[in-house]
């Protein structure tokens, strides 16, 4: 079932609900469950199976955290780039012309990918129920964004979005580019100042996290999404014209 537009329009603050609730998953009290953290669960199973240490057990957790949260920032730093903060911010669907450059060379949906990367890495600092709630509700929600633009686009664009959808695979990366490049150009730096938020995550996990202590780690999330939340107001507003999507 896609997305509507009301979701749709407001797909960001959804995000953040679903982050929060995860975080905090009122539940859990409800329930008078344990709130350990999942990166402690996922540390405790391996030690207690006897395949490695608690330690060595946590710091594998923690670098797995780290490789996912960089992977989320490094791709949708990429797609950004070449779609265009603007557009990748605005809350309307755009579908004025094809962008086939960059990552949208080997998937269609980079943006979505790499918000489910990073729900994987922070789902560690969250309760293992808040986890769950949070990586699921944000899979589903990122197919059912996708199920909204691609009948748009279709619409929009005819045949050469569907020449497009049959070669490029919708989530999972091809090896090789499938389709030809559309000579779309980068803006780094838009794209890095509009994935400000991702990247802050990565450093807290990469700097803060081998200190062992969730909440620091949290501390600096709050830091990168107040710095992000600043950011946006840097952004230029995309215009009112149609065109590609932009996916969240």
């Amino acid at each position: 079932m896609k997305a509507t537009r009301l979701e749709y329009r407001l797909r960001y603050w959804i995000h953040v609900v679903i982050f929060v609730l995860g975080f905090t998953a009122p539940w859990d009290r409800w329930l008078h469950l344990d709130m350990i953290r999942t990166w402690q669960l996922l540390a405790s199973w391996p030690a207690r199976e006897h395949w490695l240490g608690f330690n060595a057990a946590t710091i594998a957790v923690l670098i797995l955290g780290i490789v996912f949260a960089f992977l989320g920032a490094a791709l949708r730093t990429w797609g950004s780039a070449y779609m265009g903060a603007s557009i990748v911010k605005d809350a309307a669907m755009h579908g004025q012309q094809m962008v086939a450059s960059g990552p949208y060379r080997r998937m269609r949906n980079p943006l979505y990918l790499g918000t489910f990367l990073h729900t994987l890495a922070v789902g560690l600092l969250m309760p293992p129920s808040g986890a769950i709630f949070a990586i699921v509700l944000i899979g589903v929600f990122q197919i059912r964004l996708i199920l909204a633009e691609e009948p748009f686009l279709e619409a929009k664009l005819g045949e050469a979005y569907r020449a497009y959808r049959a070669r490029v695979p919708r989530l999972l990366p091809a090896l090789a580019a499938r389709v030809p490049d559309s000579g779309a150009r980068p803006r780094w730096g838009l794209a890095f100042l509009g994935e400000l938020y991702l990247w802050g995550v990565f450093l807290s996990l990469a700097v803060l996290g081998w200190r062992y202590n969730s909440m620091l780690i949290l501390q600096g999330v709050l830091v990168s999404l107040g710095l992000s939340l600043v950011a946006r107001a840097f952004l230029p507003q995309a215009p009112s014209v149609a065109r590609e999507s932009p996916q969240s």
